[in-house]
């Protein structure tokens, strides 16, 4: 078939999907269907006897039963089962032997922590894929993907066993599971996926980048901008397009793309659509389907039950830690624009587990959401509640206000003598020629994003600093540390240890 025509199919089948006011009600009973499906097929599961699935399934309202009689968890909680599943014992938390496992350690935690992933949760994982493929062809972004190559930049696929289980990236493993009609068309092949070593993988891929014809790429913003620098740099080119010129679409997750969007903008030749993923090592709970759409569709059919917690002062405390009598909040009584911590249960045995993002609905009709940050990852000493979406909003804002070549950005909210201030630490290709009026810039905007910023700003917030380095110490960085690559990303509001790694860090380059 001729990828055009197979995009004008594509087109025709927008008058099958329902109307944007049903659409909340579908996602509702494909909700309640999830949840009995989850139910059944863990029922004989060790966690199921435990939690007596087959009491909950023959209550009169199932997820009334499901919500008092299965506590809300973390990994913490989930470790202990999965850890059992990780030794080759089969039926703990889903039904079957658990062969492999996702490393995630996220942006807080230092241990890694090993996350199950189920062949129905690669199943998922493709599905949702193949969909947001066929949503971008089906708008007409692109009409020739099927004949052209399609760019990830994802973990290694080499694996690691331990007995019956491997583990690795999460990229990796879906990368390495890929449907066979795709493979000729990924890029890179799979000799250079497995390369483990950052660095050496992004030189083989510079080296065969003229070779390929490339129209998507899917990626994390640091890792993606640093190919195509070194591609453009490689080659003398004026930008990518000069390479690639059918380059048309980006995939993007892991972080927001909005300290970003200007310095990847420099790289182009051309426009770049955008489409954002929510893919974590739990499973792909959300995607982008529309190219002006104001967020991520929720993936109420693949394998997911979602629950949520309103991230207010009543459910968590400063630190972002859950309190014993948080209230939580069913998909049928979220309200757009409130800020919810993200509850999951899954074919991969997560039951009621916090996945530790915040999210916020922006068209419930459509349940499309957008990522406001973590429960640990807010700003908040005296009362000042300043997101990560903030302050991805203020360097996006600050960026190309100032045409800075800025990217990497990270904050350290510090208590001294009773004062609380803020510590802001932005990579930029060059030193600003006036860093104190961009501070003050910074912080209007900051204040104009946020009122609670604001009011704090004149009351018990009494700095807010910025300093400027080169934007290739956060690499740097990240590799004395041992988190150099596509699967592992700058933390935007450093815990205490990584401040002191970071500090260490900044205190080395000054003596050299």
């Amino acid at each position: 078939m001729e990828p055009l025509h197979f995009s004008r199919w594509i087109k025709t089948t927008k008058d099958f999907f329902p109307s944007r006011q049903l659409r909340y009600q579908h996602a509702l009973r494909h909700q309640r269907g999830q949840l009995d499906h989850l139910l059944r097929a863990a029922r004989s599961t060790a966690f199921g006897s435990r939690y007596d699935f087959s009491a909950i399934l023959d209550a009169a309202d199932v997820y009334q039963a499901f919500a008092s009689q299965v506590p809300l968890t973390d990994y913490s909680g989930m470790q202990p089962w999965w850890s059992r599943s990780y030794q080759g014992e089969s039926d703990v938390t889903w039904p079957e032997v658990t062969s492999h496992f996702a490393l995630s350690s996220g942006t807080t935690e230092g241990a890694s922590k090993y996350i199950p992933v189920t062949r129905q949760m690669l199943k998922s994982i493709m599905r949702v894929s193949r969909r947001q493929l066929l949503d971008i062809v089906r708008e007409g972004t692109i009409t020739d993907f099927l004949a052209k190559d399609y760019l990830v930049i994802g973990g290694s696929t080499e694996l690691r066993q331990e007995g019956t289980s491997w583990s690795g990236d999460l990229s990796g493993i879906t990368t390495a599971n890929m449907p066979s009609w795709f493979e000729g068309a990924s890029k890179p092949d799979a000799e250079i996926r497995k390369i483990k070593d950052w660095q050496v993988k992004l030189d083989r891929m510079v080296e065969e980048a003229p070779t390929w014809d490339i129209v998507i790429i899917a990626g994390v913003p640091a890792w993606v901008k640093m190919l195509l620098e070194r591609i453009i740099e490689r080659y003398q080119l004026q930008h990518i397009h000069e390479i690639w010129p059918r380059f048309s679409v980006y995939i993007h997750g892991g972080v927001s793309i909005e300290p970003y969007r200007y310095s990847l903008g420099q790289l182009y030749g051309r426009q770049v659509a955008y489409y954002e993923t929510y893919l974590a090592s739990e499973g792909f709970l959300a995607w982008q389907s529309r190219k002006k759409a104001k967020g991520m569709r929720l993936n109420v059919r693949g394998g997911i039950f979602f629950e949520f917690i309103e991230f207010s002062a009543s459910n968590f405390d400063e630190q972002g830690h859950l309190k014993d009598q948080a209230v939580v909040t069913p998909l049928s009584a979220v309200a757009e624009f409130q800020d919810y911590a993200v509850v999951i249960s899954t074919c991969s045995g997560a039951w009621r587990y916090l996945i530790g993002d915040v999210i916020h609905f922006v068209d419930l009709n459509r349940c499309e959401i957008k990522i406001s940050g973590r429960t640990k990852h807010f700003l908040s000493l005296c009362g000042e509640h300043l997101s990560v979406e903030n302050m991805n909003q203020a360097i996006q804002i600050l960026t190309s206000q100032n045409q800075l070549g800025t990217s990497e950005y990270t904050v350290k909210g510090v208590q001294e003598d009773g004062k609380f201030s803020h510590r802001w630490y932005i990579g930029c290709e060059r030193q600003p020629e006036d860093p104190q009026l961009l501070t003050q810039q910074l912080d209007s905007i900051l204040g104009e994003l946020n009122d609670d910023y604001a009011v704090e700003r004149k009351g018990a917030l009494e700095g807010m600093t910025v300093t400027w380095v080169p934007g290739t110490w956060f690499v740097e960085w990240m590799a004395e540390r041992g988190k150099l690559g596509s699967q592992n990303k700058v933390p935007r509001v450093m815990m205490d240890d990584q401040y002191t790694s970071w500090l260490k860090f900044l205190e080395e380059r000054k003596t050299e």
